[in-house]
């Protein structure tokens, strides 16, 4: 993932595009995915390098923000659907209100 992402970067810097990064939320619990320990250890690992200066030029923290605080590998239960996958309304507001609106400008 992290070699794509800096294919990704390259690309876009190369064009005068901005390139903004997000981390991975929590997934543990999902069906989807039957994530395990080395799931979560590769999405530690990637997290780190995005949150790491100078790859991104700008970088919204959502694992940090959609984590419950008792089980950082999960969703926070209120902003969890129900899935373990994807945010609730709730969650999602929390993710859109995490953005500063200056990341934005150039």
């Amino acid at each position: 993932m992290i070699g794509a992402y800096q294919q990704i970067i390259l690309r876009a810097h190369s064009h005068g595009i901005k390139v903004i990064g997000g981390t991975i939320m929590p997934f543990m619990g999902s069906g989807y995915y039957h994530p395990t320990e080395s799931n979560e250890s590769d999405r530690q690992l990637v997290n780190a390098w995005i949150r790491a200066t100078g790859h991104f030029d700008a970088v919204v923290d959502f694992d940090k923000i959609m984590a419950d605080p008792a089980h950082p590998d999960h969703l926070r239960p209120d902003y969890d659907s129900g899935d373990h996958l994807h945010p609730s309304p709730t969650g999602y507001r929390a993710m859109a209100d995490a953005i500063p609106p200056a990341i934005f400008q150039k």
